[in-house]
Parts: C-alpha cells; structure tokens; sequence
C-alpha cells in the first residue's frame, strides 16, 4: 500500500451485473488500503436463490439487502478511515437509503459498459448465481446517476490496471489529502 494522495472516503462502486465492479472495488482496495465489502455478500438468502432461478429481484425484495449495505457504510463513515462497497444501486431511490442518515458525503462511482460487453462478460463469467437472462431487466431499472448526485463516472478500459488507475487518478483530483490541521 502507499500513499496515493486521497483522503479517507466512503466508496460505493456501482452499476449493473457485470460491468466490472468487483475487479474495480478489490483494486482499489488493494492499492488504497481501505476496507472492502462485497455487496453481494450481504444478500439475503432468499435474494440469491431467486436470482440464481433466474427470477428478477423487486424492490421490496431489495430492500434488506439495501439496508444492510446502508449499516455497513454506516460504520465506515463513522470510522473515518474510508471503505469501499459494491452495490448495482441501480435506482436513485437505493442510492439516497445508501446515502441517508449521516452518510451523504459517500462517494458512487458509476461503471458505465456499453450493454453488448456486458452480455459477452456474463455469458463467460462461471461460479455466480446472477444468470446472464436477468441483465435485461437489471438495465430496464438501471437509473443512471445524475450530475446533482456527484458521481464519478468511468467507462470501460481495456484492462482492469487502466481501469483502476484512471480511478485513481479522479480521486486523488477530486479528493485530496487534507495537509494540516
């Protein structure tokens, strides 16, 4: 780990199935230092079962899901010394219970992938229960974030080091170490 020149943050890495947020997130864990929570994990079990049928997720579904990722980034943000999770967020509505109660100040980092790459990765990807035939339905709930939200948007590079840095390199822009007092 060494230092990067970025204040300790709260991280949500976002987007749709796929799209490289887990190989963002541990990266940038890797370099940073930071705690890191797949969100995945947090699922329920029922959630995980349903997406591994094949069935779509809905909201109310989401919902325990969403609220444990909420305490999660909870008792980041009160640590102070930054964190990273991965989240679809796929609604503006998820992201403001992510961001409710104290944690406004977290970050989302939005993985934007043109929607033919994201088919291609699912179909190759082996060993997790969200099967390619649910990404349709992933996108048609997708809500982008929108520039009132702050995001910081990166799009697809061609290998996941450039992906990282280019990351990197917005935050240490965005976020820099505070010197001093």
């Amino acid at each position: 780990m060494q230092d990067q020149g970025i204040r300790p943050l709260v991280l949500v890495v976002m987007g749709v199935s796929g799209c490289g947020k887990t190989t963002l997130a541990e990266g940038l864990h890797n370099v940073l230092g930071w705690p890191y929570q797949e969100g995945d994990l947090l699922h329920p079990r029922a959630n995980v079962e349903k997406m591994a049928a094949g069935i779509p997720l809905t909201d109310a579904d989401r919902l325990p899901w969403l609220e444990q990722c909420h305490k999660w980034l909870l008792e980041r943000v009160a640590s102070g010394q930054g964190g990273i999770l991965t989240c679809s967020a796929l609604k503006r509505s998820y992201r403001d219970l992510l961001r409710a109660d104290g944690a406004a100040d977290i970050v989302f980092i939005y993985l934007e992938i043109p929607e033919d790459t994201l088919y291609d990765r699912l179909k190759r990807r082996r060993g997790h229960y969200m099967p390619p035939s649910l990404l349709p339905s992933q996108l048609a709930t997708l809500e982008p974030p929108t520039a009132d939200e702050h995001p910081i948007v990166v799009h697809l590079e061609e290998t996941p080091a450039a992906l990282i840095a280019e990351t990197l390199g917005i935050l240490a822009q965005k976020f820099p170490e505070r010197k001093g007092g």
